[in-house]
């Protein structure tokens, strides 16, 4: 049986989950950039530039964060599986050092932290169904970069569902993990450095 890929979210969500499971996920070549959510696989293009340079300078600093406090930072592509009809690939992740237990061959359960950049290929679907499973399954916050916009939305989970958060001034302190700071305007500064002129 060959999966049927989607590339777009459907314009609605369906009650009942697709056809696949985290089996089916695992028989894939390894060579496939897709994800499977709520039971159906979605094809990703290939980042742009500046989606891929934004990843690296935040999978940076919350590396960096995770060698001071013991816990792990990882960026795309990395497994995590979420549920048995859902096995995704955000941008960067983090684990806090009580939740890094979560980390084996692949990131076993939502992580403290999930940042997806947004492209044009995938925006849609980022802020629909897997904004939705993330709520659903527990992931502790999730920020929403938009490069092109030069925005991030801080999301945190309460209860199954994202609340936004709003930064003070020009830094972001997450009220989930006390040692996670952002600077938002050296990111956009750092940025704009690393683009190419």
């Amino acid at each position: 049986m060959s999966p049927a890929l989607l590339e777009e979210v459907p314009l609605t969500t369906e009650a009942e989950l697709g056809p696949l499971r985290r089996a089916d996920w695992q028989r894939l070549p390894e060579e496939a950039r897709c994800e499977l959510i709520y039971g159906r696989l979605y094809v990703s293009p290939s980042p742009l530039l500046v989606h891929q340079i934004l990843a690296g300078v935040l999978y940076q600093r919350l590396d960096q964060l995770a060698l001071r406090t013991g816990g792990l930072a990882a960026i795309a592509p990395m497994d995590v599986h979420l549920a048995p009809h859902s096995v995704v690939q955000p941008d960067v992740l983090y684990l806090s050092s009580a939740r890094r237990h979560l980390a084996q061959s692949w990131i076993e359960g939502p992580p403290d932290l999930l940042v997806e950049v947004l492209s044009p290929g995938t925006a849609r679907r980022d802020r629909g169904e897997k904004l939705r499973l993330y709520a659903e399954t527990g992931v502790g916050e999730l920020w929403i970069v938009d490069g092109a916009e030069r925005q991030i939305e801080f999301l945190v989970n309460e209860n199954g569902r994202f609340v936004v958060t709003l930064p003070e001034g020009k830094d972001y302190r997450s009220p989930r993990l006390p040692e996670l700071e952002l600077d938002i305007l050296a990111l956009w500064q750092e940025l704009d450095r690393r683009l190419p002129r």
